[in-house]
């Protein structure tokens, strides 16, 4: 399949997902980890990019935010992304790439699917079996859903309650701890790729709705009906596999510069 597209549509939500090279473990220490939340809060004060949910793993990292203009997301990955590898890769006298090509970028519906894709990126160390309860992983945004810090927030919470469909915050927390309890309590830990490997997730209205705006890049795509929500998917693979060809490995500097141009 062709490179992973990232697409701009304004105010739309966009599922991110970015692994590290050949799937290796570089994020897997803590300090790594809380660089690039730092360096993702940096993001959001330059580039007022707008943040969902997140969750950084030892090998890759979640990201669900609201497209803005059309460099937000691109130089805000950027930068994250890029400094991270940085500092990584000097302090370990590293050289070489440290993130797969490009991220990958799902479209999804607000309200329930989103809220949906918002206990999915919660539980993604829960089925890696890491921890047994999102709570306890500190490098995710379910402790900031459920008590928001008075200072350094990544998450627009208002955004975030409108964009689930709730009411208020007191809501949206009620709602968000439920949703993850029961999928917890009925084994639904389970990876999902419609969340990462598609191109929009969502009910059949909003799913054609992207497809229609997307439909000059995206010759030959189809609607496809999951069960419970429909499906946008790239033409020939799925991310993964994407994620898995064999090339020359880039460098850093490189890998964006390229983005840069093929955007």
């Amino acid at each position: 399949m062709p490179r992973a597209n990232r697409h701009h549509i304004p105010g739309q939500v966009w599922h991110i997902t970015h692994r590290c090279h050949k799937k290796e473990f570089l994020l897997k220490f803590c300090r790594d980890r809380k660089r690039w939340l730092q360096w993702l809060f940096e993001a959001k004060k330059r580039y007022g990019l707008q943040i969902l949910n997140y969750t950084a793993t030892s090998n890759h990292i979640h990201l669900l935010v609201i497209d803005g203009d059309a460099e937000v997301i691109p130089k805000s990955l950027q930068l994250v992304a890029g400094k991270t590898a940085q500092e990584f890769n000097r302090r370990k006298n590293r050289k070489g790439a440290f993130w797969e090509d490009r991220y990958h970028a799902t479209a999804i519906e607000t309200g329930e699917h989103l809220l949906k894709c918002l206990v999915y990126i919660d539980l993604n160390m829960v089925r890696n079996g890491v921890v047994s309860h999102p709570s306890s992983w500190i490098h995710g945004g379910y402790n900031e859903i459920q008590e928001p810090p008075c200072r350094y927030s990544l998450i627009d919470r208002e955004r975030l309650i409108a964009c689930c469909g709730m009411e208020n915050d007191g809501q949206l927390r009620k709602e968000h701890r439920r949703w993850v309890e029961e999928t917890l309590h009925h084994g639904g830990s389970h990876r999902e790729p419609a969340w990462t490997e598609n191109i929009a997730v969502g009910g059949k209205t909003f799913v054609d709705g992207i497809r229609e705006k997307l439909q000059l890049k995206l010759p030959g795509r189809k609607v496809t009906d999951a069960g419970g929500h429909f499906e946008l998917r790239e033409q020939a693979a799925s991310y993964n596999a994407h994620l898995g060809r064999k090339k020359e490995p880039l460098s850093t500097e490189n890998t964006f510069l390229l983005d840069l141009i093929v955007e």
